[in-house]
């Protein structure tokens, strides 16, 4: 991994931890475990879902509504993929 690889995703492991044990249970290990191996694409729809507000986060992580946004409703379905196959 390659120096900026590696301060970005120590930056994204950061960044997944909101405060909201909800959110930190599903997001922390998902940086930690999945990040690193997702394409750019999805490593990009990962840190926009982080600049997302956590009401937001929590609404969709606990699949009370589904983002309008195609990336983000793939982001959220990959993270909680990533959790239930913990």
């Amino acid at each position: 991994m390659q120096v900026a690889d590696e301060i970005d995703v120590k930056r994204v492991r950061w960044h997944s931890r909101r405060g909201m044990l909800e959110l930190d249970v599903l997001l922390v290990p998902f940086a930690e475990e999945a990040y690193a191996d997702l394409s750019d694409d999805d490593q990009q729809r990962y840190r926009d879902l982080l600049e997302r507000e956590d009401p937001d986060l929590f609404t969709w992580f606990m699949e009370h509504i589904t983002p309008d946004d195609a990336d983000m409703a793939r982001i959220v379905e990959i993270v909680r993929e990533h959790a239930r196959s913990r």
